[in-house]
C-alpha cells in the first residue's frame, strides 16, 4: 500500500555486496549517517555501548598482563606460551561452542560468557594485589578465559544479524570491529598510565567492572522468543553438518585458508611487543601502552573506513590491499628504532589489518544461511582464534632463536605471500559456489 504523506521517505541503507546476495546494491552517501547505521536498532545500540565500555577493560587487562609476565620472568617464550594457553580452548572448544550458539539463544550464551570473564578478572586482581601471582596462575586464568571466549565468540558473531537486520549486516560488522578497535587506543593507553601511577592491581580490577555494562545491556535488549531448533541427534554430528557446509562453499573455504596463515603469522606481532618495547625501544609501561594504542587507532580507523565505503568499493580490494598495507608495515617495523616511526607503522598496520579483518569476516557471515551461522562463526574462532596458540609458541621460540625483528619480518613475508597465492586462485577461477542449502 502506498506510503501515508505523514510518513518520511524510505531511507536508503548500506546493502551487503551484490555478489553475495545476487542483487543490485542500494548505495548510501559516503557520510557518517552511513557510517553509523546499524545504530538505529536498539538492540545493536546496547550492544555498541555495553562493549565498548566492556572491551576496554579488557585490553587494559591484556596489556597489563602481558607486560606482568615479561617483569616477572623475561621469557620471550613464555610470552608465546601464555598467549598459546589462553587462545588453546578455542582451538579445542570452539566447533563445540558454534554448535550451542545454533541450538540456544545467542544471547543467554553471551551473558553466561561474560560474566564467567568477569569472575577470572577479580580473581587475577585478588592474586596480583595480594602479591601471590605466579606464572602458573597466570597460565591458569588465561585458559579459563580461553574456554569462556571458545563460547562467546561464535555466540556473538552469529548474534550480530539478529541485533540488526541482513541489510545493516556488513555495517554492524564494521562497527563491532571498530569496538574493539577503539577499546585498543583506550584500553592501552589506560593500562599504562595505571601501572605507572597507581600499580598494576587496578588493570584487574577495572576489567572485572566493566562487564557489568555489556551484561546489563544483554538484560536490556528485547528480542523475540526462542523457538528452539529440533535437537540433533548428536552434538558431533551437528558439528560435522556445519564442515560440509563449509566444504561446499568455495569462498568461505579460501577465506578461512587465509585466516589460518594470518591467524599464525600475522597476529604474532603483538605477542612480541612487550618485549620489543622494553629490549629495542627501551621504554617503560607508558611507552609500551602507547604502542599499543597506535596500533589500536589505526585498526579503529581501517573498520570505521569499511563501515562507511565498504559497500562501495570490491571486496578483494579491501581484502588483499589490507593484508598487503598490514604486511608491508610489519617489515618496516622489523627495522626502525625511531619512536614516533614506530607509532606511524604500527597505525598504518592496524588500518590495514582491519580493513582485511573486518571485510573477510563481514563475506563470511554474510555468505551463509542463518540455521549454519553459528557453526560456520565456530569453524571461523578455531581457524582464525585456534591458530594464534601456534603463532604464539611460533613467535615466542623463534624469538627466542633469532631475534624479535627476525621474527616479525618472517611473519610478514608469509602473510604477503599468502595473500599473493589468495589473489592468483581467485584470479585464476574467479567463479565462486552458490550459497549451500542448510
Amino acid at each position: 500500500m502506498p506510503a501515508r504523506q505523514s510518513d518520511p521517505p524510505p531511507e536508503p541503507i548500506v546493502g551487503i555486496p551484490p555478489e553475495i546476495i545476487g542483487q543490485p546494491r542500494r548505495r548510501e552517501g559516503a557520510s557518517w549517517r552511513a557510517t553509523f547505521a546499524a545504530l538505529q536498532h536498539r538492540n545493536f545500540r546496547l550492544f555498541f555501548i555495553g562493549q565498548l565500555v566492556s572491551l576496554s577493560g579488557t585490553w587494559v587487562q591484556s596489556t597489563a598482563q602481558s607486560w606482568l609476565v615479561y617483569q616477572l620472568t623475561g621469557s620471550k617464550i613464555l610470552l608465546g606460551t601464555v598467549a598459546a594457553v589462553g587462545m588453546l580452548p578455542m582451538l579445542l572448544l570452539s566447533l563445540w561452542g558454534g554448535s550451542v550458539a545454533d541450538r540456544h539463544p545467542k544471547r543467554t550464551v553471551i551473558f553466561y560468557t561474560q560474566i564467567g570473564m568477569m569472575l577470572t578478572a577479580f580473581v587475577f586482581a585478588a592474586l596480583v594485589g595480594s602479591g601471590h601471582i605466579q606464572t602458573w596462575h597466570i597460565l591458569v586464568l588465561s585458559a579459563l578465559g580461553g574456554v569462556a571466549m571458545a563460547f562467546d565468540m561464535p555466540a556473538r558473531q552469529a548474534f550480530m544479524v539478529e541485533m540488526t537486520s541482513t541489510e545493516h549486516l556488513m555495517n554492524a560488522v564494521s562497527l563491532n570491529s571498530s569496538i574493539v578497535n577503539g577499546a585498543r587506543v583506550v584500553g592501552p593507553a589506560v593500562a599504562g598510565l595505571l601501572m605507572a601511577y597507581v600499580g598494576i592491581t587496578w588493570c584487574f580490577i577495572l576489567n572485572g567492572v566493566s562487564f557489568i555494562a555489556v551484561i546489563v545491556g544483554l538484560m536490556m535488549m528485547r528480542l523475540p522468543v526462542f523457538i528452539a531448533p529440533a535437537k540433533p541427534h548428536s552434538t558431533g554430528r551437528h558439528i560435522l553438518e556445519g564442515f560440509h557446509y563449509v566444504a561446499g562453499h568455495r569462498r568461505v573455504r579460501i577465506l578461512l585458508l587465509l585466516f589460518a596463515v594470518v591467524g599464525v603469522f600475522g597476529w604474532s606481532y603483538a605477542v612480541l611487543l612487550p618485549a620489543y618495547a622494553t629490549d629495542i625501544l627501551h621504554v617503560g609501561e607508558t611507552g609500551y601502552g602507547v604502542l599499543l594504542s597506535a596500533n589500536g587507532f589505526g585498526a579503529l580507523m581501517g573498520a570505521l573506513t569499511v563501515a562507511t565505503w565498504g559497500s562501495r568499493m570490491r571486496p578483494r580490494l579491501l581484502i588483499l590491499g589490507g593484508l598487503w598495507l598490514f604486511s608491508a608495515m610489519l617489515l618496516l617495523l622489523a627495522v626502525v628504532r625511531w619512536f614516533p616511526l614506530v607509532l606511524l607503522c604500527l597505525a598504518v598496520g592496524g588500518w590495514g589489518m582491519l580493513l582485511y579483518f573486518s571485510t573477510a569476516n563481514t563475506l563470511i557471515q554474510s555468505s551463509v544461511s542463518h540455521a549454519m551461522r553459528g557453526r560456520v562463526m565456530g569453524i571461523w574462532a578455531v581457524v582464525f582464534g585456534g591458530m594464534m596458540p601456534l603463532g604464539g609458541l611460533e613467535s615466542g621460540f623463534l624469538s627466542h632463536a633469532v631475534g624479535v625483528p627476525w621474527t616479525i619480518t618472517v611473519g610478514a613475508v608469509i602473510c604477503a605471500g599468502a595473500g599473493l597465492v589468495t589473489w592468483w586462485v581467485v584470479r585464476s577461477n574467479p567463479t565462486t559456489s552458490a550459497e549451500p542449502q542448510a
